[in-house]
Order: structure tokens, then C-alpha cells, then sequence
């Protein structure tokens, strides 16, 4: 039992500081400094958000295997946007932008699901709302920012 506080600690502080440093990467310009700070802070943590969640989810399997697909499939969103510009294949800054943004929505999205039963009120509205809403209103954010990014086409007249 220990051990697994210990876990849910480092969970809970590592998945705060991936909030907190996605928002402060998201609202930054995408240059070297903040962002790219921010967004190291963000993979980091993302790294040890997701091996606690795969660690917990495994020793509570009836109650929480949930997590482990969405820490496999949201970190896998954030090594994709990670390595997209460490790598800097061709169009990268789309895959970066799709795959980070996308990996808040996991993280905001598992964040929520957790969270949402011992809120009151919020305890009250159908718990897939809450499985949804992220992805709802993420995913028009992620072409809105892609589109901005995107590379321009030239007129071929």
C-alpha cells in the first residue's frame, strides 16, 4: 500500500506539473525558450505520468485498467510530438503540434474521468460526457493551431 502511494503521489505532482507546463507551452510563441522549456518540462513529466499510471493500473486492473490504454495512447501522442522535433522529418510541425495537443487531451481527458465522481455537482452529469468533452472541443483546437503552422502553399499559376 505504501508503494502504491508513493505511486499516486508521483502521479498526481508529475500530471499537475504536465498541466500546468502544456498550457504554458500551448499559449507561448513557438520559438526556443519557453516553449521549448515548457515543452521538455511537459514530455518529462508526461514520462513519469505514464509509467505510474501503467504501474497503478496494473496493481488495481479490475478498477483502473482504463488508465493503462489511456497512458499508452496519450504518451504515445506526446513521444510522437516529442521526437516530430527532435527529429524534424518532413512535417514535422504538423505531427508536433497534432500529437502534443492531442496528448493534452488524453491527459485532460483521464484527469477529468478520475476526477469528476468525488465533485459535486459535476458527479451528478453522465460520466461519458466527460470521456468526450476534451476531444470535443480539443480536437477543433488542434486543426485551428495546425492550419496556422501549416506549411504554405504556393500558387501554381
Amino acid at each position: 500500500m505504501l508503494l502504491f502511494n508513493v505511486f499516486l503521489i508521483t502521479h498526481i505532482l508529475t500530471g499537475t506539473i504536465c498541466l500546468i507546463s502544456g498550457i504554458f507551452a500551448m499559449s507561448s510563441k513557438k520559438k526556443r525558450g519557453k516553449h521549448s522549456v515548457s515543452g521538455e518540462i511537459y514530455h518529462w513529466s508526461y514520462v513519469f505520468v505514464f509509467i505510474t499510471a501503467l504501474v497503478m493500473s496494473v496493481i488495481h486492473w479490475e478498477k483502473s485498467q482504463y488508465l493503462f490504454y489511456i497512458a499508452l495512447f496519450s504518451y504515445g501522442l506526446a513521444l510522437l510530438g516529442y521526437l516530430a522535433v527532435k527529429k524534424k522529418w518532413k512535417n514535422w510541425v504538423g505531427a508536433h503540434i497534432g500529437a502534443m495537443l492531442g496528448s493534452y487531451i488524453g491527459i485532460v481527458t483521464a484527469t477529468l474521468v478520475v476526477n469528476i465522481p468525488i465533485i459535486p455537482v459535476l458527479n451528478e452529469l453522465p460520466i461519458l460526457l466527460f470521456w468526450f468533452l476534451p476531444t470535443i472541443i480539443g480536437t477543433p483546437l488542434i486543426f485551428k493551431v495546425g492550419n496556422k503552422y501549416a506549411p504554405k502553399k504556393e500558387d501554381n499559376f
